[in-house]
């Protein structure tokens, strides 16, 4: 409803002792939330007194003044403000030019029978030390495919339902039920796809337990005693791996080729190479870290996170 108005009309005055609500600060007119917080500088508009002469025309309502809890900033607002731009990226290796990883990828794409699905979080997709585009750079288009979700049902990922249906599809995750891949290969012809799913170890966990459609396909898991190299990422524990190494051991045993896992392995060391070069330091596990005393974070509260890294330092698998 409008506020009425005229040289008789009189808003009442702000209420400035009225309490905080939620810990922000006092609401100068009652019955409003205060949406700024406790501390924040006060923000006042003057506005001249309507004039009682006849004919006398109102002056202009004056600009914004600051208060005086926030004097200090007033010059802050005249700073110009510059966009951040991006550097020029690569279109193959998707790095910033002036820190190209082609030299270090295959000349040509490497040829391999099986095809990978790249099942991607999506919070992965942003992040700028990610492996998958140097995994999809040394292989061709048609033998590495990224699906970028959390979600996936049959009906929007007709395709994706199609792949983990077909009896020669695997999906990489380890547990209880995977079975090593090593003894499937041996058992059986070579599979054709192999899913893997790239992101943190809870988002990989979410991914597959909350798609049935991952469900479907022979779960695998890879037994190597190998360290990560990936070395600028904490990883939970020591033989933990990232998505283009183990991606490059896979298929290495699919096509029983030892080159392959050299070769995918060259920009993954290039990378960490020339981070570790311009400041970067190297991240131990964590289970590194609390066997050796140097976990220097709050211990968590969830009994079940506690016990997952009791299991870590008691060399427990999980």
């Amino acid at each position: 409803m409008p506020l009425p108005t005229g040289p008789d009309v009189r808003l009442p005055a702000p209420r400035l002792d009225e309490p905080a609500r939620r810990g922000g600060a006092a609401s100068p007119w009652p019955g409003r939330r205060a949406l700024l917080p406790a501390g924040a500088p006060c923000w006042r508009r003057a506005v001249p007194a309507p004039s009682m002469e006849a004919g006398s025309v109102a002056a202009p309502a004056t600009a914004p003044v600051l208060g005086e809890e926030g004097e200090g900033c007033a010059g802050l607002w005249e700073l110009p403000v510059e966009r951040c731009e991006r550097r020029p990226e690569c279109g193959r290796c998707s790095r910033p030019q002036k820190v190209c990883l082609c030299p270090f990828l295959p000349i040509h794409p490497l040829k391999v029978s099986a095809c990978l699905y790249i099942i991607q979080h999506p919070a992965e997709e942003s992040r700028v030390l990610r492996t998958v585009p140097l995994l999809a750079a040394c292989l061709p288009p048609d033998k590495c495919k990224i699906v970028v979700g959390r979600r996936f049902s049959e009906d929007r990922y007709p395709e994706l339902a199609a792949v983990c249906r077909s009896p020669n599809t695997l999906i990489l995750y380890p547990g209880a039920e995977a079975t090593n891949l090593e003894e499937i290969v041996v058992v059986s012809s070579s599979p054709s796809v192999m899913i893997i799913i790239d992101g943190t170890w809870s988002q990989a966990k979410d991914i597959f337990y909350k798609n049935p459609l991952f469900r479907l396909p022979k779960q695998v898991q890879i037994k190597t005693n190998i360290s990560s190299q990936y070395v600028i990422r904490t990883q939970p524990t020591n033989t933990c791996l990232s998505t283009l190494e183990c991606a490059a051991v896979a298929l290495t045993i699919m096509e029983k080729n030892k080159n392959i896992q050299e070769t995918i392995l060259r920009p993954l060391q290039a990378l960490c190479s020339f981070q570790l070069q311009h400041g970067a330091q190297i991240h131990h596990s964590k289970e590194h870290l609390l066997k050796n005393g140097l976990y220097d974070k709050p211990m968590p509260k969830n009994k079940r996170k506690l016990r997952r890294m009791e299991l870590l330092v008691n060399n427990v698998k999980i």
